[in-house]
């Protein structure tokens, strides 16, 4: 993954918490249908992409060190 990849899934992942809460409210204060199922399933895809973002820098730093110690 480069990095511009990367910081554009962390920065999704980042932005998709606010955008949550403004969705779960307008949902609720609406009565939009389905809104907690939405809103549910949009959270659970940011919890994917979060821990996309995490195992994506755990990966660099593995590979980062492991050219210290080659080099």
């Amino acid at each position: 993954m480069s990095n511009k990849q990367y910081d554009t899934i962390k920065l999704l992942a980042l932005l998709a918490a606010p955008i949550l809460t403004l969705i779960s409210a307008v949902v609720s204060i609406w009565g939009i249908p389905y809104g907690e199922q939405i809103t549910a399933t949009l959270a659970a895809i940011d919890t994917f992409v979060g821990a996309v973002v995490v195992i994506a820098k755990a990966n660099y730093k593995g590979d980062e060190e492991e050219g210290e110690d080659n080099g």
